[in-house]
């Protein structure tokens, strides 16, 4: 009878220990998920203020069509945008193309002085920054995931309950030159 208990015993100490490592995953994967809802609201805001942003600054600058349609293609390319790694490849575009945007603006005094002009490039960057915090706290959530996924023992039992290393919210490498680069001053 003592050994069935002692075998009993060890077998719900095993059951618990699995359960436990299985809840902490999930847990985790779940925050990782709430942290890219974070970044969806944000860029749901930022998507809405860049029609109206792209009115404004068409009326300024009626020949840099070009830049205007690439910002349009890269809203409605993140709009469309189902899965969270291509919701943030779409959202790299949309980031590239609204800082072609901001040198353009620099072409245009009147502009600059504009209020609703003003008014709006305050409120994108208001919501870019709040982006950049959501994007951290998202990757701070997938390193902690990713921390659980790949140690010991949780590493044991991820594979075979389905869970995975994720990405990470990153800049494309085609945009990385462009950001380790020193800013150029000028005066």
């Amino acid at each position: 009878m003592s050994t069935t208990f002692i075998i009993i015993a060890v077998i719900a100490v095993i059951v618990i220990f699995v359960i436990s490592i299985y809840n902490n995953l999930v847990k985790l994967r779940n925050n990782r998920e709430n942290a890219f809802a974070d970044i969806d609201v944000q860029l749901k805001q930022r998507y809405d203020l860049v029609p109206q942003l792209v009115a404004t600054v068409k009326g300024y600058a009626a020949h840099e069509k070009e830049l205007l349609e690439a910002i349009t293609a890269a809203r409605s390319a993140s709009m469309s945008a189902t899965s969270i790694d291509d919701k943030i490849q779409a959202d790299n575009m949309l980031t590239s193309a609204l800082a072609g945007l901001k040198v353009q603006v620099e072409a245009y005094p009147d502009l600059k002085a504009n209020q609703n002009f003003l008014q709006l490039q305050g409120e994108l960057s208001d919501i870019e920054n709040k982006l950049a915090a959501v994007r951290r706290y998202f990757n701070s959530a997938t390193r902690e995931l990713n921390n659980a996924v790949q140690t010991f023992p949780a590493n044991l039992l991820a594979g075979m309950f389905g869970f995975h290393k994720e990405a990470m919210y990153e800049i494309e490498a085609s945009q990385r030159a462009a950001v380790e680069k020193a800013p150029e001053i000028q005066f």
